[in-house]
């Protein structure tokens, strides 16, 4: 087989076969196939599309190119929930001690930071000695032990994602449904997981910018998740404004900290929301509740009885961090040394507040990476004080940036922010924040 027939074929608009599939996977894993040809095959399946059938070819073949790790052993439904990246969606740091502590394990592997999203080890490691670089053993065994871990991708589960994700980032070809879901899924089938709940953001901080293309995506995920065999939900939600009230790694934590102390206002009231959503979803497809709803309760008692942040604190000191945090996250975690208010130039209702610009002004502040080489300032990020609807006084407080290491693009941040606030004179209608829920 020659792989400049394979690229002929799909440049041509033929269907390829899981052998032909394999072929490429295996050839550019083992680095038999050069980047040149790689970027061409590539090219090629992003202009004339795959099938649901090449899609799960691709799929398999990325899962088969490492180890797939076997949790038999965890007693159990084991489940995972995965986000298309967000501004302030640290939903999985409260998400995954609820579920647990309502009986389902949960094996999450996650990411970093990488532009104006947030990554939810970074968030991790803004906690003084917190480990995410815990081997497979451990990891199994952690999870049978107390029913959650969380950590990074091992350099074993689905290393030819790795490989063809980073030359889709370098060749222009990363914005094809076809291949976003074949890389999302060949990692959480990698990861074991008998249940995955999937999050697909819309919206102006979202990769996909519209309702129509995250429902394609999300279909796309489900379609691979049924012939994986897995239980599967997508939720199509909304992030066209931040979730939650705080942009930033240890803001975050600090953040999640009050959530699982049931403790809740007007600006966390969507972040609460999700969670419960979310959490109700995984205890049902897990076992645990008869419907997304009873789920949704006990997520609920979980949050406001404690056992939530029990679940934290043991997940914490499992894997080396100070628990202390629970009880005083602001005298553990990096506290910002500058801070500056951005007050509003208008009076009247928050209409505006776009998710992506906040997360760029974020960013200029030290709270993501510009490069995968950048190191983050983890007391950086956004105190936010007003959301869509509320209204605001001109010369009132909207917000407050924060940063150690980035006083010099404080002004540039500013300017970043109030790019993407607009106040008038007329009551927005409310955020609609959950727009549809698929189901395998």
């Amino acid at each position: 087989m020659l792989v400049t027939d394979l690229i002929a074929k799909k440049r041509d608009g033929a269907i390829l076969s899981q052998e032909e599939i394999e072929f490429f996977v295996s050839g550019y894993t083992k680095n038999e196939i050069p980047d040149y040809q790689a970027s061409a095959f590539l090219m090629a399946c992003f202009l004339r599309g795959l099938t649901p059938k090449e899609t799960s070819f691709l799929t398999g073949a990325m899962v088969r190119s490492g180890e797939v790790l076997n949790l038999s052993s965890v007693p159990g439904i084991k489940a995972d929930k995965h986000s298309t990246g967000g501004v302030g969606d640290g939903i999985s740091l409260a998400l995954a001690p609820l579920v647990a502590a309502c009986g389902v394990p949960v094996p999450m592997i996650s990411g970093r930071a990488l532009g104006h999203t947030g990554g939810t080890l970074d968030k991790l490691e803004s906690i003084p000695g917190f480990r995410t670089d815990l081997s497979k053993d451990q990891f199994i065994k952690q999870l049978k032990e107390i029913g959650i871990c969380m950590i990074g991708q091992t350099l074993s589960i689905a290393p030819a994602d790795k490989k063809i994700y980073a030359l889709r980032d370098v060749t222009s070809t990363v914005e094809s449904i076809s291949l976003i879901s074949a890389s999302i899924m060949s990692k959480k089938i990698a990861e074991g997981t008998d249940v995955l709940i999937l999050d697909v953001k819309t919206g102006s901080g979202a990769f996909m910018k519209d309702k129509k293309s995250a429902k394609a995506l999300a279909k796309a995920m489900l379609d691979i998740g049924r012939r994986a065999r897995k239980k599967m939900a997508a939720l199509i939600t909304d992030m066209n404004q931040p979730l939650g009230k705080m942009i930033g790694n240890a803001l975050e934590i600090e953040q999640t900290i009050e959530l699982l102390k049931g403790e809740e206002n007007r600006l966390t009231r969507d972040f609460v929301e999700l969670t419960d959503v979310l959490g109700g979803w995984m205890l049902c497809l897990g076992g645990k509740a008869k419907t997304s709803n009873e789920g949704r309760a006990k997520i609920r008692s979980a949050r406001q009885d404690g056992s939530g942040l029990a679940k934290f604190k043991e997940m914490i000191q499992a894997q080396g961090g100070d628990v202390s945090v629970c009880d005083h996250p602001q005298k553990i975690l990096p506290q910002a040394r500058v801070k500056k208010a951005v007050l509003s130039p208008w009076k009247g209702y928050v209409n505006v507040l776009e998710a992506k610009s906040l997360g760029l002004s974020a960013l200029l502040l030290g709270a993501g990476r510009q490069t995968k080489e950048s190191a983050i300032d983890f007391s950086a990020g956004i105190i936010l004080h007003k959301k869509i609807g509320d209204t605001v006084e001109r010369g009132e407080m909207i917000a407050e940036l924060l940063t150690t290491t980035h006083e010099s693009s404080l002004k540039i941040a500013e300017e970043k922010f109030l790019s993407g606030l607009k106040v008038s004179k007329v009551k927005p209608k409310p955020v609609r924040l959950i727009h549809d829920i698929l189901r395998t």
